[in-house]
């Protein structure tokens, strides 16, 4: 196991605060102390945190530029104008353009839809696209998810009679294109009170904008899209909180018993029908064959999926996304074998802060995925290039402390583009460029990284006690829900502890620690830690860092402790 820093959040807490919240809300200590270390200090932003009602969503007007997006859409929709939404491949590019494309096909709107290829086209709005949208009869262009950094691509498009809406959540770069309406709360000049949305948030606003501009009911369409909001927002993994918590708890609820025919079969062949829908299943299960059609198939597939009302259409391409997922799982594990090898075959693979690795041919639309699995690993910033005709199109992974994007912009001038966030990123270079870029990169790591942001850390909410360890506490830690980027699943310490066994599961891939403390005795499992059976000897004292949960098995609830980290015990 990785050696971890654990941060006890709880000895810094304010327990005043603490206290209070727990008595005002009737809240077990931890859970008020799980708030606290979350910022939500009064019992007014508890009770709208844990409330989680629609009445925290913001007015899509506040959205710079919505309106006028809003007003535009309809007069389109009024003199029968062509519109083509222009998305992207992955998750969150599909299920904004499913949910704008499905509204508009509702309001009689002559409206089509465009996702470029990864492989052939890249990420983004390209010329011979927006040609080709021209040529068959668009006059209005709505990007979701991309376009923020399209300054020439807009200028290109107003030049041969296309009108350019933007939709975006990218970080902005110092010019952004001169579109009839750019919609990105990111945006300098923008007031909107969170600026956290996915692309699909920034695109179910200006639906709602849109329905007010109609004079339609805003409750009647947040219902009807927010199961499929729910799964872009979780996908993309941005802060769950503020709007982001409100969408995707309430898009959770719709999913239980979704009627979209798309999900319904995917949740079918993924086998996961009967079982409950939370956050985590959705970034596991769900999003990783929504995502399969965009980077081993057409994500075009991926859009039908969403907007069928044919179940037996919606079955045929949950089928293909499932053995395209399992395609883009053994092309996956092949890429991650040679980046591994590489970083073997480094003499200085030690003193890296960022990693670049480089090869032909490797699939760029897996490339990202791995290099999460690499920075999972040895917690370092990760970048990953795909070379083929002399050109590498990149994918990188950061960690807490390093912005991936401020990183790439301080190496702009060996780059052809790139765009992203500040833990993930993409990029185009020249293959001439790549050792430059390295170094380039390396150098900026060795000012802006400190050693200790590559040293895996993990913060623990609250000490618990044995007496805490129930079914009926778990149950409550459950109303923090939905976990996720900026709400992360609380993880509780219990220290000093005793180990009377230790065990392996699953050929020894997975551990089973049981462990007693002032006469009651625990089971902890570790997934994916069976070294750890190894690790401790029987009757030794241990800290064990963990989270707790509900475990469902043929009916019955029980509690589930889930190893996170453990070490011999440092009182």
């Amino acid at each position: 196991m990785t050696n971890k820093r654990w941060d006890y959040l709880y000895k810094t807490s304010n327990q005043s605060k603490i206290s209070e919240l727990a008595e005002k809300l009737k809240l077990p200590s931890a859970i008020a102390c799980v708030l606290v270390n979350r910022g939500i200090e009064t019992e007014e932003a508890a009770r709208a945190f844990l409330g989680k009602s629609i009445s925290g969503v913001h007015h899509p007007y506040a959205l710079k530029d919505a309106q006028k997006a809003a007003e535009r859409i309809k007069l389109a929709l009024e003199n029968k104008e062509k519109i083509v939404i222009y998305g992207d491949y992955d998750v969150d590019g599909i299920t904004s353009t499913a949910i704008l494309y499905q509204f508009l096909s509702e309001q009689g709107a002559d409206v089509d839809f465009y996702i470029p290829n990864r492989s052939d086209e890249g990420y983004g709005i390209n010329m011979l696209a927006l040609q080709k949208i021209k040529k068959e009869g668009a006059s209005l262009l709505v990007t979701v998810d991309c376009g923020i950094t399209a300054v020439g691509e807009v200028e290109f498009a107003k030049a041969i009679g296309l009108e350019v809406i933007i939709t975006d959540h990218h970080t902005c770069k110092e010019e952004v294109p001169k579109a009839y309406a750019l919609v990105n709360p990111k945006q300098p000049d923008c007031t909107y009170p969170f600026p956290d949305l996915a692309g699909v948030g920034v695109a179910f606003k200006l639906i709602l904008a849109i329905v007010l501009t109609l004079g339609y009911s805003a409750r009647e369409y947040f219902d009807k899209y927010i199961d499929i909001v729910a799964v872009g927002t979780v996908a993309d993994v941005v802060s769950l909180t503020d709007e982001n918590r409100i969408f995707v708890a309430n898009g959770l609820k719709k999913l239980q018993n979704t009627q979209n025919e798309g999900l319904r079969a995917l949740f079918q062949t993924a086998g996961v029908a009967d079982k409950p829908i939370n956050a985590g299943m959705i970034s596991f299960t769900v999003a990783p064959r929504i995502n399969a059609a965009g980077r081993v198939g057409s994500a075009q597939l991926a859009v039908e999926l969403l907007v069928t009302k044919s179940r037996q259409r919606a079955q045929e391409i949950a089928q293909i996304l499932e053995e395209e997922n399992h395609e883009r799982q053994q092309t996956e594990l092949e890429i991650l074998k040679d980046a591994l090898g590489m970083i073997a075959d480094m003499e200085d693979a030690d003193k890296k802060k960022v990693f670049v690795l480089a090869k032909e041919d490797w699939h760029h639309g897996v490339i990202g995925i791995v290099a999460s699995r690499i920075v999972d690993r040895f917690h370092k910033p990760t970048i990953l290039i795909s070379l083929k005709d002399n050109l590498g199109k990149g994918s990188g992974r950061s960690v807490k402390g390093f912005n991936l994007f401020d990183a790439l912009t301080h190496c702009s001038d060996l780059l052809l583009k790139y765009g992203g966030h500040e833990l993930a990123a993409g990029l185009g270079l020249n293959y001439s460029d790549i050792d430059a870029f390295d170094k380039a990169i390396n150098a900026y790591a060795e000012e802006a990284l400190k050693n200790v942001d590559l040293t895996p850390c993990i913060q623990i909410d609250a000490e618990l006690q044995a007496t805490d360890l129930t079914l009926a506490a778990a149950q409550a830690v459950s109303i923090l829900e939905p976990f996720g980027m900026g709400n992360p699943q609380p993880v509780f310490a219990i220290n000093g502890v005793t180990l009377t066994a230790a065990r392996t599961l699953s050929d020894g891939k997975h551990a089973k620690l049981t462990v007693t403390k002032n006469g009651r005795a625990f089971d902890f499992l570790g997934f994916g830690m069976g070294s750890l059976a190894d690790q401790f000897h029987m009757g030794c004292k241990m800290d064990i860092a963990f989270t707790m949960g509900v475990n469902i098995f043929r009916g019955e609830k029980n509690l589930q402790l889930i190893i996170k980290d453990a070490r011999m015990s440092v009182a």
